[in-house]
């Protein structure tokens, strides 16, 4: 057997072995009537519910509830509905912040000094005081540097609202009373449910 025809062959078969993976990559990518899409080409795909906003998403307060609120300037106010000691070490604040003012908000001020965070709009710079023990406790962040709060909060309009959360270290058991603080807010003393 030639050089030329052994060359030949084995062209042959790295095309016939390409050809069968890119069959069975087509095929595993395909609609597998998973409800993922429509075959029909009218419908988009459905997305995920989960907000890009970092992380695990920004989890629900009940609104009814109000612990604590903060007024800051050009009608921003923070309502508190919510901060929960959880089992895993850490303590989750959640509530809304409404634009009573006459121009759009962005919370870049809200941001910590860090370089690494992605979003500017983010309220990364939020704390939880111990004032009794004398501790500061900052947001948490994943493992990619981002903050395990909301990020992404820019633009909102005049009348308009928007949840908000960010997950603390949990202070000790005994620590039941904090500050949560913002920058260019005034701070809002909030007890800490179980």
């Amino acid at each position: 057997m030639s050089i030329r025809r052994t060359t030949k062959a084995a062209r042959g078969a790295v095309a016939m072995a390409s050809a069968v993976g890119l069959a069975l990559v087509v095929a595993g990518c395909g609609g597998g009537g998973d409800g993922g899409g429509q075959a029909d080409g009218k419908h988009p795909p459905s997305r995920s519910a989960t907000p890009k906003d970092g992380g695990p998403g920004t989890p629900a307060a009940d609104s009814s509830k109000v612990i604590g609120e903060m007024k800051g300037p050009d009608g921003i106010v923070v309502t508190l509905n919510s901060v929960v000691r959880d089992s895993g070490g850490f303590v989750t604040v959640s509530g809304t912040v409404a634009n009573h003012g006459t121009r759009a908000f962005n919370a870049i001020d809200w941001r910590s000094n860090e370089t690494e965070l992605r979003s500017r709009s983010s309220i990364s710079g939020a704390t939880l005081v111990d004032k009794a023990g004398k501790k500061r406790y900052l947001v948490l962040r994943d493992t990619n540097g981002e903050c395990l709060c909301t990020t992404g909060l820019s633009g909102l309009m005049p009348g308009a609202s928007r949840p908000i959360f960010a997950q603390f270290p949990a202070p000790p058991a005994k620590v039941t009373e904090v500050d949560f603080q913002l920058p260019t807010m005034p701070p809002a003393s909030v007890q800490i449910t179980d």
